[in-house]
């Protein structure tokens, strides 16, 4: 779940880089800020440490990122720290991308299936969810075998239960139900 604060920041910055047309531009440095700070051990514990001083850590974060992203992302990165949230980083990065989304119209989805999809199912399930919703859908894939089979969909905070197994649970509540 996304911070207060981090929604603020994170909706503020997207605020700024739509007014500028920057939109894509801080998009792309914020998920490459979001994956240093998750795929780094040790960075954001680096930078919310107050054993090393603000300045020093600011300097940190221009040293690296400089002349690599836009300068309003890396002015928002030091400000974060001038704040002391850097840990709040990725969630600031997950809700400048809501945000995106939100403004152009596209949906996350989430599905889950026993085993992966086929290319062909793929993109049938991406043309059917579009038609639907009437949002462009990027989909995420993830397997789990104790589905044993069919699929759940995750998108817009809701989970859609098609799997096998849901319905094996349902029924089998059914059948204790009517005991």
């Amino acid at each position: 779940m996304i911070s207060r604060k981090a929604k603020t920041y994170g909706s503020s910055l997207y605020d700024l880089a739509a007014e500028e047309g920057l939109e894509d531009r801080i998009l792309s440095d914020m998920q490459a800020l979001s994956s240093a700070a998750r795929d780094i051990p040790g960075y954001v514990r680096l930078l919310s440490s107050p054993a090393v001083p603000l300045e020093e850590r600011k300097g940190l974060v221009r040293e690296a990122w400089e002349g690599s992203i836009h300068p309003y992302s890396l002015n928002f990165a030091c400000l974060l720290l001038d704040h002391g949230m850097a840990d709040e980083l990725c969630q600031c990065a997950e809700e400048y991308k809501n945000r995106y989304d939100d403004a152009h119209g596209i949906l996350q989805v989430t599905a889950v299936s026993a085993v992966p999809l086929t290319s062909e199912e793929r993109e049938r399930l991406v043309r059917a969810i579009e038609t639907r919703t009437g949002k462009k859908a990027e989909l995420t894939e993830k397997t789990d075998s104790s589905l044993i089979g069919g699929m759940r969909l995750e998108m817009d905070g809701k989970a859609y239960e098609g799997s096998v197994s849901s319905h094996l649970d349902a029924l089998r509540r059914l059948l204790e139900d009517n005991r």
